[in-house]
C-alpha cells in the first residue's frame, strides 16, 4: 500500500479554545503545516474550553455550527483573531462573525439557545481530559501529546518530524 493516492493523511488533533490568545498564535503554525503537507495532513479542531474564559464554551458550540454550515476553519480563524472582542462582547461577537462570513446568524443564535452542539463540545473536552490535556493549544499526533499551553517553541518542528516519519513509513512523502 505504498500508493500515495490510497494513503490516509496523518491526523493532527489541535485541542483549542477560541477565547485563548495562545491558540490564535498557534494558527501561524497550523497554516505553515497545511502549506507544507496539503491534504497529507488532516488538522482536526478539538474543543477544550477553559473555565477561566467565560465565552469559550459558547464559542466552541458556534464553531460546530460554522462547521455544519461549511465554514468551520474560516470561522475559527476569525473568532481567534478577535479574542479580545470575544472577551468583551461574548455571543453578539460570535453572531457578528457568522454574518461577516455569510453564514446564517439566526441559525447560530438558535444553536446556542437549543444546545444542539453541546454533546460534540462535551465529548471533545472529556476526551481531552482523559488523555491529559490541561491547557491550550495542545496537539496530538501519532498518540504523542505536545503541550503548547506554556510554550509553543519548537512544537511545529516536532510535529513536522513526526509527520515526516509517518508519511515516509506510509510511502506518501
Amino acid at each position: 500500500m505504498n500508493d500515495s493516492t490510497t494513503a490516509r493523511p496523518v491526523v493532527l488533533d489541535l485541542w483549542c479554545e477560541l477565547q485563548c490568545p495562545d491558540c490564535d498564535r498557534a494558527l501561524e503554525d497550523v497554516r505553515a503545516l497545511r502549506a507544507r503537507y496539503g491534504d497529507r495532513l488532516d488538522v482536526r479542531l478539538r474543543h477544550f474550553p477553559l473555565e477561566k474564559h467565560r465565552h469559550a464554551y459558547a464559542a466552541a458550540q458556534a464553531a460546530e455550527e460554522a462547521a455544519e454550515q461549511g465554514s468551520g476553519w474560516p470561522y475559527v480563524e476569525a473568532v481567534l483573531a478577535g479574542t479580545e472582542e470575544l472577551t468583551a462582547r461574548g455571543e453578539p461577537f460570535l453572531l457578528e462573525v457568522a454574518r461577516e462570513l455569510g453564514l446564517d446568524a439566526e441559525e447560530f443564535d438558535t444553536a446556542l439557545i437549543d444546545g444542539r452542539h453541546l454533546l460534540a463540545v462535551d465529548a471533545d473536552q472529556a476526551e481531552g481530559k482523559a488523555i491529559g490535556v490541561t491547557g491550550t493549544p495542545t496537539y496530538v499526533i501519532d498518540g504523542e501529546r505536545l503541550d503548547g499551553g506554556k510554550s509553543q517553541d519548537g512544537l511545529r518542528e516536532r510535529i513536522e518530524a513526526i509527520a515526516d516519519r509517518l508519511l515516509a513509513a506510509d510511502g506518501a512523502s
